[in-house]
């Protein structure tokens, strides 16, 4: 099917866009707010089950984020929603923001953990003390990666509301398509 005749997003991207809603929307809710309070106190950020689970949460979203990239890259047809200019216009700009947010939130948080001299705390009791290529990068002393992860993080929650609610303009006052496209 081209990419003129397709009215729904295939199976494989709507499972991408679903399931990188729950990740992100999970991640969000176990965000430790007081990361930082916890290192300052001298604590072990990686002994807390909502960081652990947070920080892998973190690391599943930039892999299925790159692997969603790749997949975008090569598959067949997307659905072409004729849209007004200006409507178009906002569609392609929240695209843009989001994804460049869900590939800069991961890297922030390694920016973070680097800065804070912490571990990468997985599920399964796995500790990666240390990323050089991280540690060594010049922007590291910038800023506070801490306060940038959250504000990014807020971020991409407030952006994917606006997409949701935007979704929902196009079901119901627009009805064209453009919601149902993406639904599975």
């Amino acid at each position: 099917m081209s990419k003129t005749e397709a009215i729904h997003y295939d199976a494989i991207s709507k499972t991408f866009h679903w399931l990188t809603v729950i990740l992100i929307l999970a991640a969000f809710v176990l965000g430790p707010g007081d990361f930082g309070r916890l290192v300052h106190a001298n604590g072990d950020p990686g002994a807390r089950l909502d960081i652990v689970w947070h920080e892998t949460l973190g690391i599943s979203i930039f892999a299925l984020t790159f692997l969603r990239l790749l997949w975008v890259a090569v598959r067949s047809g997307a659905p072409d929603h004729k849209l007004e200019p200006k409507l178009h216009l906002a569609s392609r700009l929240m695209h843009i923001a989001l994804w460049t947010l869900l590939f800069a939130l991961p890297l922030t948080a390694l920016l973070t953990l680097a800065s804070e001299g912490q571990p990468l705390t997985l599920l399964g009791g796995l500790r990666i003390t240390e990323l050089p290529w991280i540690a060594s990068a010049p922007i590291l002393g910038m800023t506070d990666w801490g306060d940038i992860h959250s504000f990014l993080g807020d971020a991409i929650i407030w952006l994917a509301g606006i997409h949701a609610v935007a979704a929902l303009y196009h079901h119901f006052a627009l009805k064209d398509g453009v919601f149902r496209s993406m639904l599975p």
